[in-house]
């Protein structure tokens, strides 16, 4: 049983998270801008804090396990661009001076290759009304933490699109850097749910360090 500290924890992602966490016996606090959402769960804490106070973050991971972070803005804040250029370095930070040593990251799938050379972000396939929030997740992910080499950190990259009525169904494919595509569909999915056991998996049987990996079916 591990203490984890899950940011975002009521989110689309950070909520399934949560759910696979607590079905597993976890303890989990979640960081949370809204505690009231959360219901009172046995192996829950919910604790209200914005992922820009450092030293707050620090002090909430101080002794845990391994930190998630779930963190997303919102696809509809007007500013995700700017929050998540400002506040990822600043989850980053804070894990390290917490000492925790394990930080496991839900990223995104823009950086991931369709084809040698040609990144999901550059291939024309992102509508344009999100890439404020898939290209600052993509480059803090090729220029600061593949730059990182004092934490244990991991960017689990999902699938190309999440499924919004999807099952767990425990039974996906993992890969690294290139896009994994279902060969009975053509196309690139993973349910949350699914996405959330190999998340889970991954902090409770680390495989990966340093580096990102992905999922699909």
């Amino acid at each position: 049983m591990a203490n984890v500290v899950l940011i975002g924890a009521t989110g689309f992602v950070g909520s399934a998270i949560l759910r696979e966490l607590l079905s597993r016996g976890h303890q989990v606090t979640a960081v949370v801008r809204h505690a009231a959402k959360l219901p009172q769960q046995e192996g829950l804490t919910a604790v209200e804090q914005d992922v820009d106070d450092v030293a707050a973050i620090a002090a909430i991971a101080k002794g845990k396990d391994a930190v998630i972070s779930a963190y997303n803005p919102g696809w509809a804040n007007p500013d995700i661009k700017h929050l998540i250029e400002t506040n990822y370095p600043k989850i980053v930070e804070a894990v390290k001076q917490s000492g925790v040593g394990r930080l496991l990251i839900v990223g995104g799938a823009g950086t991931l290759f369709v084809k040698p050379g040609l990144r999901v972000v550059d291939s024309g396939a992102i509508p344009a009304e999100i890439m404020d929030g898939v290209r600052p997740l993509g480059d803090f992910y090729l220029n600061d933490l593949t730059r990182e080499h004092n934490l244990d950190w991991v960017f689990f990259s999902p699938a190309g699109a999440f499924e919004q009525e999807g099952q767990r169904t425990g039974k996906f494919r993992l890969g690294k850097d290139d896009l994994i595509v279902d060969p009975a569909t053509g196309t690139s999915h993973i349910s949350v749910q699914d996405y959330a056991v190999a998340m889970v998996d991954e902090l409770e049987r680390p495989a990966h360090h340093q580096e990102r990996f992905t999922i699909g079916y």
